[in-house]
């Protein structure tokens, strides 16, 4: 078991385990390195138990940081040396060939192995002199760790109830009503002009949220709305897009490549004759304000938009010369302040023990009213055992900090109450989150495929790696220190954002450590360490930027890059980086991945880049990469030797055909999205169904009825799928550009997936019916659809599937005469129902008691009215 990789440890842990493997019989090291290595051993378990009591201190003193800091540098500088040297023991000498020429190989590995063994034992030996010289240096200097401790309770398992709470709001109903108040009501005169509102006020106010809330009371008023965030360096095309997006989902697609002014024209063209509401978060510049207005057109259609801003001089300037619409933001009263506090810690103010009412007033007192601070610290006291010892701790720990100004600094005191509060694995993983920029949106399964590569999450026999990460992405969102974005159909977050401040707090503390270092952007000074450990370039924020010559770049674990970048370092020079994430869209020189096999220790490689086309053929050495992203690249084929990636766990590309000796990844659990066309080995498609970890399934079945080959793809493909079904298949996305059959899959996937949770497809086909396998589904959770005609029993087949939360089905015809009729009998778990029939004139009623849970409906014609309909007792909802 590898442990775990942390930000307060380094790599001690991991290093470790590793120290433990060199000494095993695999590796054949020169007599007297085995000794050094049980040295190194002894030393850094001495070290790691010495960082894990300086950890326990709440404010270790400036000698101790010192320790802390050189110890972590020194166990990233032996794991470093360690990797190197397993990589190169490793080398397989049996791939030579027979004969002399393979003689003669194998006696080039013997010698080329013994030199490999030398320089490894002088690097150890070094290395054991560095651990002597560090410790003997504090041994000089001895260590005083007279600090009072912070004593650490286990979770809250309410936690998750607690963070329901914060979404039933706490004072916003007044403001909330003010404002739309001030949006809706107007002079006779005035009242069809666009108007413009402005939310000021200090960083953790709730602007946001008191922005969302308006939205949201305001739905159905104005038929076309969107919410976007701004931000300090503003993506104006990406907020454009965004605003596109919104207000035309189906009517407008963008292009990638147009510029500002193409996407303003396109949007004012659009909402030219419309009532809008928009909405514009976190403006912090007059110049970004004159940009995006453009886009809104005087309509005389009552149109209106609200801003937000911490700045007064922004927020009179969007809305000038109509000063008299700022509305400025005011901290919680005591009251609502009291509410807010004790439904975060106990659920309501009555439950809250006598004993521990006072400390609670005291520290409410210092929170100032402040919604972040207020939830911040009863997120803190909601894993505190509620003992008045406990809570007193917890007041004086916060100090004088809110008794003077309110501003950044002290809420950036009771935001480091919390991250202090967190246990290590946590604390490393919400650091991590510094790598991305402002208002970034962190995608859940990118950022979690990252930890792992990262070794911030443990290895643990039989835990899913991913479902662990998912936990710790969980728990942050219940601790109030990320925020959900794109809640699903399940309840989880598709992705999450960093709130401003708890970013700018782990910003000073990653850098502090030299666990992550930022470039580019102006608002984050660098701070020269000697070895850069993780590398975030944001190009975005500055083009012109230039990595410092001073910087030493060859140790980098990860390197990040957003925007167009002119100068990277090479990767030639980067044998160590674990992960390699590049998101420029449009440009990077080929010669940038040229050396990529080189990077022997690299396990994630996701490259967001539209003019790569080819990827080097030494792909294949890359024999620890476990996450290959490549979906938005203009990759036509993979690399032959992708197959010899035995630790390959993801694999994401944009329909690309099936490599040959696609079986050899046994690793595997995600393959999409793979093409499957009449070029297609049809022995890729029967080792397809070998793949016997594979979880999640993406295709394009692009192969037409009128190929004569189609019997043969079809039946070879049921067959993998059959195998798949019976291994660890969880879902299965099939999609088609052309105009295609998918009657092969009606009724021949037997034994049907039993463990499948997920089916959609995105095709020109129609099933007759409900095929034959999906009625036996208990674990089906998301079912996406197309069948022709539907009718009752197809409603009634479904309404048996025991765990259908999700459930979209599209038809060119629905058969009833006198409509569709939902029994009230099954659907117990459906939230979502989504039903998209083109020419049917019947319309749907709903029996009493029907879909009890139903959140969402959406159907493309008016529901027939009718008494078992005025009697539905559940919310449901047109949209």
């Amino acid at each position: 078991m590898e442990a775990v990789v942390c930000a307060s440890h380094g790599v001690i842990g991991s290093l470790l385990w590793k120290l433990s493997a060199l000494l095993s019989d695999e590796y054949n090291l020169l007599t007297g390195v085995k000794s050094n290595i049980i040295f190194l051993k002894a030393e850094l378990e001495s070290i790691d138990v010495f960082l894990k009591k300086m950890y326990e201190f709440e404010d270790p003193d400036e000698q101790s940081m010192f320790w802390m800091k050189e110890f972590r540098e020194l166990s990233y500088d032996i794991e470093d040396i360690i990797d190197a040297s397993m990589f190169s023991l490793g080398y397989d000498s049996n791939r030579r060939p027979r004969g002399f020429k393979g003689f003669a190989g194998r006696c080039m590995d013997f010698l080329t192995n013994v030199k490999t063994r030398h320089w490894i034992a002088k690097k150890i030996h070094c290395l054991k002199c560095c651990v002597i010289e560090a410790s003997n240096r504090r041994a000089r200097y001895k260590v005083d760790g007279s600090v009072s401790k912070l004593s650490r309770t286990s979770l809250d398992p309410r936690l998750p109830a607690f963070y329901t709470e914060t979404t039933r709001l706490v004072g916003i109903d007044g403001p909330r009503d003010k404002l739309i108040k001030m949006l809706v009501e107007e002079d006779d005169a005035l009242v069809h002009q666009l108007k413009v509102v402005s939310i000021v006020g200090f960083g953790g106010l709730g602007k946001t949220t008191l922005a969302n809330e308006v939205c949201r009371k305001l739905e159905g008023q104005f038929k076309y709305q969107a919410f976007v965030s701004v931000s300090q360096k503003p993506d104006i095309k990406k907020i454009l897009r965004h605003i596109l997006s919104q207000i035309c989902w189906r009517e407008c697609i963008s292009d990638e490549a147009w510029d500002e002014q193409q996407l303003i024209h396109t949007i004012r063209q659009f909402l030219k004759d419309k009532r809008y509401f928009i909405v514009i978060d976190d403006i912090w510049s007059t110049s970004a304000w004159r940009t995006i207005k453009c886009a809104f057109p005087e309509n005389n259609c009552s149109s209106r938009i609200l801003t937000t801003t911490r700045i007064i001089a922004v927020a009179k300037y969007c809305c000038s010369p109509h000063h008299d619409n700022v509305y400025e933001i005011k901290p919680l009263g005591a009251i609502h302040s009291k509410s807010l506090f004790f439904k975060r810690t106990f659920g309501s103010e009555d439950k809250c023990p006598l004993h521990l009412k006072e400390v609670s007033n005291a520290i409410l007192r210092k929170c100032g009213g402040l919604p972040l601070g207020i939830i911040t610290v009863a997120s803190l006291l909601a894993n505190k055992a509620s003992t008045k010892e406990e809570w007193e701790s917890i007041h004086n720990s916060i100090g004088s900090a809110l008794e003077k100004d309110t501003d950044m600094e002290e809420m950036k005191r009771i935001l480091l109450l919390s991250y202090d509060d967190l246990p290590y694995h946590l604390k490393t993983c919400l650091l991590y989150l510094s790598i991305f920029p402002e208002d970034y949106e962190i995608k859940r399964d990118r950022l979690i495929r990252r930890w792992i590569a990262e070794g911030f999450i443990p290895t643990e026999g039989v835990h899913d790696l991913e479902e662990v990460g998912e936990c710790y992405f969980n728990d942050l969102i219940n601790r109030s220190m990320i925020l959900p974005v794109n809640i699903q159909y399940d309840g989880r977050a598709d992705a999450c954002r960093v709130h401003d401040m708890i970013l700018d707090l782990i910003i000073s503390i990653s850098v502090k450590e030299n666990f992550v270092t930022l470039h580019g952007d102006q608002n984050y000074k660098i701070v020269q360490q000697n070895k850069v450990r993780r590398l975030s370039l944001n190009y975005h924020a500055r083009e012109d930027i230039m990595i410092p010559s001073s910087m030493i770049v060859s140790h980098v674990r990860s390197l990040t890059i957003f925007g167009y970048a002119e100068h990277m370092p090479p990767l030639s020079k980067l044998q160590f980086m674990r992960v390699l994430d590049v998101e420029n869209k449009m440009v990077l020189d080929h010669s940038f991945l040229k050396h990529i096999h080189r990077l022997s220790q690299l396990k994630y490689l996701r490259l967001n880049v539209r003019r790569i086309t080819a990827l080097p053929e030494q792909l294949g050495e890359l024999q620890n990469l476990q996450t290959l992203d490549l979906r938005w690249t203009q990759i036509k084929k993979l690399p032959s030797s992708i197959v010899r990636l035995q630790k390959l766990v993801c694999l994401r590309v944009n329909s690309l055909e099936l490599p040959e000796g696609i079986g050899n990844l046994q690793a595997l659990q995600e393959l999409s999205e793979i093409e499957i066309n009449h070029n297609t080995s049809v022995y890729s498609l029967q080792e397809l169904g070998n793949l016997k970890k594979l979880r999640i399934l993406g295709l394009n079945w692009s192969i037409s009825d009128s190929n004569c080959d189609i019997k043969i793809y079809a039946d070879n493909l049921v067959t993998s799928l059959c195998k798949l079904g019976m291994f660890n298949l969880r879902s299965i996305q099939i999609q088609g550009y052309h105009i295609i059959s998918l009657d092969f899959l009606l009724d021949s996937w037997f034994p049907p997936p039993h463990l499948l949770q997920k089916f959609e497809m995105s095709i020109s086909y129609f099933f007759p019916r409900i095929p034959k396998w999906i009625e036996s589904l208990e674990y089906l959770s998301y079912l996406d659809i197309y069948i022709n005609p539907v009718d009752e029993e197809t409603f009634q087949i479904l309404a048996g599937l025991p765990s259908l939360i999700f459930l979209w089905i599209s038809s060119r015809a629905a058969t009833p005469k006198k409509g569709l009729i939902i029994s009230c009998n099954g659907f117990q778990c459906l939230r979502e129902l989504y039903f998209t029939c083109w020419e049917s004139k019947t319309g749907m009623m709903f029996e009493a008691g029907a879909m009890p849970n139903l959140e969402k409906l959406r159907v493309p014609y008016r529901p027939v009215q009718g008494p078992a309909q005025l009697d539905r007792p559940h919310r449901a909802s047109n949209f």
